[in-house]
């Protein structure tokens, strides 16, 4: 697998170059890290995202909002490795995609990424069960976009894709599955009842609380600030027994974008307080990537539950994050 170039006056460049300012800003804190002999700030994660593929192995360009190759995504992770961990993107349509996952296995990747709802993955196809399989014999997680999707839409779009219970495939499968978002936006056909629509985010409960996925159905918290999932920021907060299987996400660059992201709703609506709404105002002009974890820290449901301390950390039931930069230029 050779590093892709970078061409010096790309927007690219530019967004990367902004990426690692905010990032070498994130978490001050240091961390102990035994196997680098000391110690490290806290690591992002970067999301690679493969193209959409027709069912018949045959990727469609038309169809295809953005691509980000995993190539691209470890060189960069590998390049500043006390930054960023790369996460894979296979779609399980392509022909070689038993083949691309154990590529991303041997650069250490653990994580891999989809968006069902742009990429045109059904999660539930039974076709998608030898990738599942290879998923777990490689030991790794999928981090998948539940609930509607409005961003990543110019090409293909199709919400339909999104709905929670479509994740039982893989579930049933034993493959561990991260919910992004906690499918909190959107509506989707509750096919356990009839197929009459319901909001994502009961879905997604529904999952979380049944006792054959404890241990297996994981959901970040990327996103649940936005302003149009307060409603649901406040009933996750309340649901304080799956707090023990949600992670921390920050779904940047989207906290970056002001229009997402009110803090005066957020006060208006009691989540903050109005000296910490002053505090994280301050802190968006510095580092929006800042902003977004403090925020996540601060806000509080109507009796005061927060998220705990853990969602911020490595989850200790997900795979561990690594890479190896010696693979980076070696045949794959």
């Amino acid at each position: 697998m050779q590093p892709l170039p970078l061409p010096p006056s790309s927007g690219d460049l530019q967004y990367i170059s902004r990426l690692i300012r905010l990032a070498r800003h994130f978490v001050p804190a240091a961390v102990f890290d035994p196997t680098r002999s000391g110690y490290r700030s806290g690591t992002l994660c970067l999301l690679a995202f493969d193209k959409f593929y027709e069912k018949n192995g045959s990727p469609d360009r038309n169809k295809t909002t953005m691509y980000i190759p995993n190539e691209y995504a470890v060189q960069i992770a590998v390049e500043f490795p006390d930054l960023f961990v790369p996460f894979g993107s296979v779609n399980p349509y392509r022909h070689d995609a038993i083949q691309e996952l154990e590529k991303c296995a041997q650069l250490g990747v653990t994580i891999i990424k989809w968006l069902p709802n742009s990429m045109g993955i059904d999660p539930s196809d039974e076709q998608c069960v030898p990738f599942y399989m290879k998923m777990n014999e490689l030991g790794m997680a999928l981090l998948v976009h539940i609930g509607e999707e409005h961003a990543v839409n110019a090409a293909y779009i199709n919400n339909r894709l999104g709905n929670p219970l479509l994740l039982r495939r893989a579930l049933d499968c034993g493959v561990k599955v991260i919910g992004a978002h906690c499918a909190t936006e959107g509506m989707s056909a509750d096919l356990d009842n009839g197929g009459v629509t319901v909001s994502c985010f009961s879905l997604f409960l529904r999952l979380m609380r049944e006792d054959k996925y404890k241990g297996l159905l994981f959901g970040d918290i990327s996103a649940t600030c936005g302003f149009k999932r307060l409603p649901y920021l406040k009933q996750l907060l309340q649901a304080t027994d799956i707090h023990d299987r949600l992670v921390y996400g920050s779904d940047y660059p989207v906290p970056a974008i002001n229009l997402v992201v009110h803090t005066s709703k957020l006060l208006r609506q009691g989540f903050i307080t109005q000296e910490e709404a002053s505090v994280l105002n301050e802190l968006y002009n510095y580092n929006p990537l800042l902003f977004d974890f403090a925020c996540k820290r601060l806000v509080r449901g109507p009796s005061g539950e927060k998220f705990p301390p853990q969602v911020f950390k490595a989850h200790p039931l997900l795979p561990p994050f690594r890479h190896e930069s010696k693979l980076l230029g070696s045949p794959v």
